[in-house]
């Protein structure tokens, strides 16, 4: 009854009930030692507690704590209400014009905090109390909130209902938790990105394409051809490169997936929540394209997809790992079950909880096994970076996909708005992650703009080349999910055409620059680092390859500070220097090299200068040879 009162954690353990409601830590402990009791034999202590324990279990039952949820903050997309909605002295059923105002405006700014959406608890104390209330108190209620909602122009669901019974001389009282969704006056739809990984046939993109096309597989990989890029990934079913697909949800929370709509254009049109999958591939052998992924695309979530009858192999731990060293919160799904007898499911989910809790991930996992569950999940994940929720489901079945899609449109945004208004105020910085040529367009590229507002016809400079320039041009037009847009804003991804930019003068990791800005080059740059792992030494004149947002360059070890080798596990300040081309980097930005089984996390914490007359002789140097230096470079 705990749990249930609980808000449906589902998950069956007490440590969860615990975080939730720490008022009803009394009645999970066990009875108190005793001490100061003569000791006798241990069946006659036994006894004696069997019997306290049945005295005390009579207490609960009839003086039972009442559930607490945490207070409610100032600031969030979360609001509780008690009697705020309903209560007749403060003439809420029929409330006054005054203060009708009022509670519509406390709603925009719950929806401002939330980047669109809003929970409301109903029945709710402010400092987190569950109190409830009555059924005609509850259809009050949510009959003023609808008027709110239509107010500010939202839309309303109901996610769930909860009855309180701690108090049986009360009669039977209600909360009710609602999810208010409105599309931002300044945004075209609310949009967040998850990154899909996960070990080679674990059914990553047949996943993606039961979700994104709204018909189930038919066990031979059907739903998974529309992802698709290259002939040899239809021929092997393995993906090699980086797809997107869309998931849409409008604002009553309804699925919009290719099963309603012909285009993506229709999708967006019709969703006030987008959810963007960056499906990476599960092969080790381009274990640099998933790498490339997680930290250039920026992705708010990961979704890590594991098969039930092959449990965890392969790349799995590798991409745990990749997630957990660049802190991109992960969620786990558990695929074709139906494969699987039920013991083979469980021992999966158990294998999986035994690594989630080692002291190297320190991970709380979260079974979710109801929709109750996934809301639960879904709140909880966005709070605590340390709950991991974990999925069982099957793609060929339809078996508790309704559970991943519930959990999908409750899954807030990670940043709030002040975080987003900070970002819009700097200058504009995108990174080129993509480049192409499209047909009566001309140049187009890819990525994500970082920082800043992006608007069509602005002027950008873009670099640096090879010579470590910096190159103007003009931003024609800007599409966003394969639909047109006229304003770009932080955090976004998007395609923007160029015209007749000439191409060859634009690669991989370069960005795209406010004319304001006066960006620098980078030759030579120091990192904090921790060596994850190392066959033998780390020392000076080693080469790894360096992922830094979209800036993947192989680089030569400079120097060791304070020390002149590094093992596993052990940390240092390093010196890089590049070996091909100047880079722009940022300071503090998250930092993963590698080469071979060598792994490496860290951070930039500065940008070495280089003379210009130095720089100038590198780029000579390299222009002669014809090819990439292998020797160290002074």
């Amino acid at each position: 009854m705990d749990a249930q009162i609980s808000g449906g954690t589902g998950v069956g353990t007490t440590a969860n009930i615990r975080s939730n409601f720490p008022n009803v830590r009394s009645n999970l402990q066990g009875p108190s030692s005793g001490n100061g009791r003569r000791m006798t034999s241990k069946k006659t202590r036994s006894k004696k507690g069997k019997r306290r324990k049945r005295r005390r279990s009579k207490k609960t039952k009839t003086n039972k704590t009442p559930p607490y949820l945490p207070p409610e903050a100032e600031e969030g997309n979360i609001e509780y209400k008690s009697r705020a909605l309903t209560s007749l002295q403060l003439k809420l059923v029929n409330p006054t014009h005054y203060r009708f105002e009022h509670l519509a405006t406390q709603l925009k700014w719950r929806l401002q905090e939330g980047r669109g959406e809003a929970v409301y608890q109903i029945g709710v104390e402010d400092n987190g109390l569950l109190v409830g209330l009555s059924e005609g108190d509850m259809r009050a209620s949510l009959k003023t909130l609808r008027r709110m909602a239509e107010k500010v122009g939202a839309d309303i669901t109901l996610l769930r209902e909860r009855e309180v019974d701690y108090d049986s001389d009360r009669n039977c009282r209600k909360i009710s938790e609602v999810l208010v969704r409105k599309v931002p006056d300044d945004q075209q739809f609310l949009d967040l990105r998850v990154a899909v990984l996960g070990n080679v046939d674990s059914g990553k993109s047949t996943l993606l394409g039961v979700l994104t096309q709204g018909e189930l597989d038919n066990g031979r990989g059907r739903a998974r051809l529309n992802l698709f890029r290259h002939l040899h990934e239809i021929q092997t079913g393995r993906t090699s490169s980086i797809s997107f697909e869309i998931l849409g949800f409008n604002s009553k929370g309804e699925v919009v997936n290719y099963s309603d709509s012909r285009t993506a254009e229709e999708i967006c049109e019709s969703s006030s929540k987008m959810i963007t999958f960056i499906d990476l591939a599960g092969h080790h052998k381009y274990l640099k394209t998933t790498i490339f992924g997680l930290t250039s695309y920026c992705p708010d979530f990961a979704m890590l997809v594991v098969s039930a009858n092959t449990g965890i192999a392969g790349t799995t731990r590798e991409h745990l790992g990749l997630a957990m060293a660049l802190k991109v919160p992960i969620f786990i799904v558990v695929s074709k079950v139906d494969l699987c007898a039920k013991g083979t499911v469980e021992r999966t989910v158990r294998q999986l909880e035994h690594v989630l809790k080692l002291p190297g991930c320190n991970k709380v996992p979260m079974l979710v096994a109801s929709p109750d569950d996934a809301v639960t999940a879904a709140q909880q994940f966005a709070q605590s970076s340390s709950i991991t929720p974990i999925f069982t489901l099957s793609s060929v079945s339809g078996e508790s996909l309704d559970l991943l899609k519930v959990f999908f449109n409750i899954l807030p945004p990670l940043s709030n708005s002040k975080e987003q208004e900070e970002l819009m105020q700097q200058l504009t910085e995108f990174q080129v992650d993509e480049i192409y040529t499209v047909p009566d367009v001309g140049t187009v590229v890819g990525g994500t703009l970082y920082s800043g507002v992006c608007r069509e016809g602005e002027r950008l400079v873009v670099g640096p080349t090879d010579e470590g320039r910096f190159l103007r041009l003009k931003v024609g037009s800007i599409h966003r999910n394969r639909s047109a847009c006229r304003v770009l804003r932080a955090g976004q991804a998007a395609t923007l055409a160029l015209g007749n930019f000439d191409r060859s003068l634009l690669r991989k990791g370069m960005v795209m620059v406010s004319l304001k800005m006066n960006p620098t080059i980078c030759w030579q740059f120091e990192a904090a680092i921790i060596l994850l792992f190392h066959a033998k030494t780390f020392r000076r004149g080693f080469q790894v390859t360096v992922h830094v947002g979209n800036v993947r360059q192989t680089a030569t070890v400079e120097c060791l500070h304070g020390k002149e080798e590094l093992h596993t596990g052990e940390r240092a300040v390093v010196c890089f220097r590049f070996i091909k081309h100047p880079e722009y980097l940022r300071m503090g930005a998250k930092l993963l090299f590698r080469e071979g089984v060598t792994k490496g996390i860290g951070h930039v914490t500065s940008l070495l200068p280089d003379s210009h007359d130095q720089n100038q002789r590198e780029i000579e140097r390299r222009r002669k040879e014809g090819r990439r230096g292998n020797d160290k470079l002074s």
